[in-house]
């Protein structure tokens, strides 16, 4: 439980994956203007997903971890190393802590399958967020559907 009432809780099934797409759809599509043939992409099925569910039953955050075979090819070949993406929280639950609840429950998740580092690609504006949580930004600033991005790293 997070200290907003929330359970954090890995995704089942197509109907917990939806409500993963409504929280996706709303922060990213709605809010950010990100298209939406750019939000979706073929790593939803292979990957696991957090799912934040409100006291009200509502879900309000989610994050998805890359792991295996995948992670390192989309991390330049590091082996140990996961891939935390797509972390969003909406507009109602933000300040409440739960966007570093689901760090944390990633990295937890990554560390459940033998990671020893979590790799993330963060808006510019959340490198704040994540420096607190003990992630270092790596490299130079680019460009990822329309918003500044920054890879940063954590040892676990």
């Amino acid at each position: 439980m997070t200290a907003a009432g929330v359970t954090v809780r890995v995704a089942e099934g197509e109907a917990d994956l939806a409500l993963v797409h409504g929280v996706r759809r709303e922060v990213f599509i709605v809010e950010q203007g990100i298209p939406e043939d750019e939000e979706w992409d073929d790593l939803d099925g292979t990957s696991e997903h957090l799912l934040a569910i409100g006291p009200d039953g509502r879900a309000v955050g989610t994050a998805r971890l890359i792991f295996g075979e995948q992670a390192r090819e989309l991390t330049g070949g590091v082996e140990g190393r996961v891939l935390l993406g797509r972390l969003a929280v909406v507009a109602a639950a933000r300040g409440t802590g739960l966007g570093a609840e689901l760090v944390r429950a990633v990295e937890a998740a990554g560390a459940g399958r033998g990671a020893v580092e979590v790799e993330l690609h963060a808006q510019v504006g959340a490198l704040g967020f994540y420096e607190r949580l003990g992630y270092v930004a790596q490299g130079p600033v680019y460009d990822d559907a329309g918003i500044p991005h920054r890879t940063m790293t954590r040892v676990l």
